[in-house]
């Protein structure tokens, strides 16, 4: 059995633990988790007799009208049985497994009078105080009946409960461990002939289980009548059967969490130290961190989580040098970004004295106390108005809301700028009627940025790679930029995307809600870069480019694995949920 032999490593992913438990509970109703405990067990009461027992037993209880009647049990029709079952078990319905009723409901205003803050009584339930299967009850909600109420109906110690209205409806169920009463949106069933609650509990967890339930479901609100409810079928075991189920999922369980509650902790501990170190690695000399993380790359870096930090902490580390140390070293004679930014600042204005371009406001001097971390020799703090040779934004006329064919004109959203990678297929259809604005077309190696975003994304820049389609226009809340040629766009483009540019789009944008911000031009050329050599820039950007490449590598890998582990699970669910499946007997 599949499921079996890949217990262990089915639990390596936290979120397969619901689903393995709902495996097993199905495997549990469908008596495969017994199928060598029945071998072995050839002289136990039939289920059969279970169930003669049990009818004598109900039909008693009505005599007595100690239960109702309700309407006659029809027998189970072929088609109703949803699961194939061993030779020596039974179908019966829930009406005839045990009592099945629902509790009282009380006014909001009346249970904080006559029920609220009583120091004896029977604990009152409503559907909030149940969970959803094996968790225990909540009992101490502050609301208790007295013990000498006759009107509120008494559910016992060991009552299987069910959700029987709203949206928690099958979904919400558990077992009294006292006596209780409770609200009228749950089912009570007090089984007859001591069948198990357990097992009870155990068939409605089973995804199948829900299915028959919701299938019965009427109303606005969504809700399965009593009677309804009565008439689901269910598997009948032996009850020395039934009670070894019970053992065997039991144990079954509390190895599940014990190896979820290890696969957590693991994750935890693993997070930690990952982000310790990479707090290191961007605060301190980092060559003897950044050499251990190299030796326990696929170690530590098989969670998604940590190559995202990784990759944020790649690019922390590439702005502030501390990746291109050694390079420095090999190259004592490259020239100083300050003399690089002279020559910018030089040419800028011959441009302006040529009316080239326009003269612009003068920006701040960057302040002592606006600097975040000191600079390798020979980098400059400077603005990104000081690099910048023009902006320029597009326009956003009235278009279609479907993307463009690639012979026809569109303009872009800002979606195709938000995720770091340019989408060219993120754009809208440009009418016939209006006139193309082609002076606003998007080329290859075009440094784009989105002025308006949500509060994250803001600002988020991309460079449009090579071979891009042809016919697309830049929007009104998309800037496009252009530099002096003695700047590496593919190291602004990494710097503007990370954490320090980040923070202060977040600090300078304008906006009534999260959802939707704006950046000015002014304010976007405010943002302080810490410039390298042009060289050095270039052999960042290589650097980068090469970790980014090995972030890549992991994450497939952790997608593989995680491929595996979906394709593992399904497997074992096919296994498990064939309706009709050959059953070990």
């Amino acid at each position: 059995m599949k499921l079996l032999q890949h217990f262990k490593e089915l639990t390596v992913r936290p979120k397969n633990a619901q689903e393995l438990k709902g495996l097993i509970l199905q495997l549990a109703i469908q008596g495969k988790l017994t199928a060598k405990w029945r071998k072995e067990n050839t002289d136990i009461e039939s289920a059969s007799d279970l169930l003669k027992e049990i009818k004598k037993e109900r039909v008693q209880l009505i005599k007595e009208k100690k239960v109702r009647k309700g309407k006659s049990i029809q027998p189970i029709k072929k088609e109703e049985k949803y699961l194939e079952i061993p030779q020596n078990w039974v179908w019966t319905r829930l009406i005839e497994a045990g009592n099945i009723f629902n509790g009282n409901s009380v006014n909001k205003s009346i249970k904080a009078a006559k029920y609220e803050g009583l120091e004896e009584g029977l604990p009152y339930l409503g559907t909030k105080d149940v969970k959803y299967g094996f968790e225990a009850l909540n009992y101490n909600n502050g609301v208790k009946i007295p013990f000498d109420e006759p009107k509120f109906k008494i559910a016992h110690k060991n009552t299987a409960l069910i959700c029987s209205e709203g949206g928690s409806a099958g979904k919400k169920c558990g077992i009294t461990t006292e006596d209780i009463c409770f609200g009228n949106k749950l089912y009570a069933l007090e089984q007859y002939g001591n069948i198990e609650s357990v097992y009870i509990l155990s068939i409605y967890k089973t995804p199948v289980f829900f299915d028959v339930f919701q299938s019965k479901m009427t109303g606005i609100i969504g809700g399965v009548s009593i009677n309804s409810f009565g008439e689901i079928p269910i598997p009948l075991p032996p009850l020395e059967e039934q009670k070894e189920i019970v053992k065997v999922v039991e144990t079954l369980f509390k190895e599940v969490e014990q190896l979820e509650q290890l696969t957590v902790e693991r994750i935890s501990l693993k997070e930690d130290f990952v982000t310790s170190t990479l707090n290191q690695l961007t605060t301190n000399n980092a060559k003897q961190e950044w050499t251990f993380l190299q030796d326990h790359f696929k170690s530590f870096f098989n969670e998604t989580t940590n190559i995202k930090n990784l990759r944020e902490t790649v690019l922390q580390l590439a702005v502030q040098g501390k990746l291109t140390s050694e390079w420095r070293t090999n190259h004592p004679d490259t020239e100083d970004a300050s003399v690089l930014l002279k020559r910018i600042q030089k040419e800028k204005a011959q441009l302006v004295k040529d009316k080239k371009i326009k003269k612009e406001k003068a920006l701040p001097k960057i302040a002592v106390e606006e600097i975040p971390y000191e600079l390798p020799e020979g980098w400059v703090w400077c603005r990104f108005g000081n690099v910048i040779l023009d902006i320029e934004a597009g326009k956003s006329p009235r278009c279609y809301p479907e993307p463009a064919d690639e012979n026809k004109w569109g303009v872009i959203k800002m979606s195709a700028i938000s995720w770091g990678k340019f989408n060219s297929f993120e754009n809208k259809a440009l009418p016939n009627d209006i006139d193309v604005f082609e002076d606003k077309e998007i080329n290859s190696g075009d440094f784009i940025l989105t002025r308006a975003n949500t509060s994250e994304l803001i600002a988020k820049s991309v460079i449009v790679p090579n071979g891009v389609r042809s016919k697309l226009l830049l929007n009104d809340k998309t800037l496009r930029f252009k530099f002096f040629e003695s700047i590496s766009i593919e190291y602004l483009n990494l710097y503007n995307n990370g954490n320090m540019a980040r923070l202060h789009y977040k600090k300078v944008s304008s906006g009534t809600s999260d959802s939707m911000q704006n950046i000015s031009r002014e304010n976007i050329k405010l943002l302080q870069i810490p410039l390298p050599p042009i060289e050095e820039q270039k052999a960042i950007v290589q650097k980068v480019n090469t970790l980014m490449g090995l972030c890549d590598r992991l994450e497939q890998e952790v997608q593989e694995s995680q491929d595996y582990s979906e394709k593992l699970m399904q497997s074992c669910l096919r296994e498990v949920f064939e309706v009709k499946s050959r059953v070990e007997i």
